[in-house]
């Protein structure tokens, strides 16, 4: 799993990051704000600690741009100890607050903890038949129908669609939907995605010039809408 860890300490960066690296996780770490929300955005980050106070950007707001697109596990480590800023962070959709000085131990635990309670839900939520609007999904059957008419799609723009289906409402870098759908690393290979989404648009929508579930992001990538 990938672990985002934005810190301005270094020490302090450097000692969660032996920790978690020893545990197994894949770390990316920042010392800014900014660099924080870059990471965030162009990877699939599977938790993220985040100090409070840091130059550029805090980390209340790289919390309010991760949960506009996502609810990963975030947790925060700050000095702040302060019952109001616990609240004003846990009110943004924290899930949870520890004041330094802490042991890394007890961080890792809390790791854990809400790894285990996040993967636990989310697999609770996950069935073998999703539906969006008019458009439906069957894992077991690898298909899709639309108003109850079956879309002929080939394997790239099926692993495209259940994806996004499986997270509607999140938004997906160019980046994260090829290394996830054509399980390689991605080297700004626009054109092989746009082809496909396309074509997906072509199968899905009622109107493609106008989307009603398959959405751009400009200079981001893609979404699909709610119903």
């Amino acid at each position: 799993m990938n672990i985002l860890i934005a810190e301005d300490e270094q020490d302090l960066r450097d000692l969660v990051k032996l920790h978690l690296s020893k545990e197994g996780f894949n770390v990316l770490s920042a010392s800014n704000g900014a660099e924080a929300l870059d990471l965030f955005q162009n990877n699939n980050i599977d938790l993220a600690i985040l100090d409070v106070m840091m130059p550029y950007m805090d980390g209340f707001q790289i919390l309010k741009h991760i949960r506009e697109v996502s609810e990963i596990p975030v947790i925060f480590v700050t000095a702040r100890g302060e019952d109001r800023d616990k609240i004003l962070g846990l009110g943004l959709g924290a899930d949870d607050y520890v004041v330094k000085p802490f042991s890394p131990i007890e961080l890792m635990a809390r790791v854990q903890a809400q790894l285990r309670r996040y993967y636990k839900y989310s697999n609770a939520k996950t069935s073998s038949e999703i539906t969006v609007g008019d458009l439906v999904l069957h894992k077991d059957s690898c298909s899709v129908y639309k108003n109850h008419n079956s879309l002929e799609l080939n394997a790239k723009e099926y692993r495209i669609i259940e994806l996004l289906m499986d997270n509607p409402g999140k938004v997906y870098t160019k980046k994260q939907l090829y290394e996830t759908v054509w399980q390689d690393t991605y080297y700004g290979d626009d054109n092989t995605i746009m082809v496909h989404i396309s074509h997906l648009r072509d199968k899905i929508e009622e109107n493609p010039r106008s989307p009603k579930y398959l959405k751009t992001i400009r200079g981001i990538g893609y979404k699909l809408e709610k119903a």
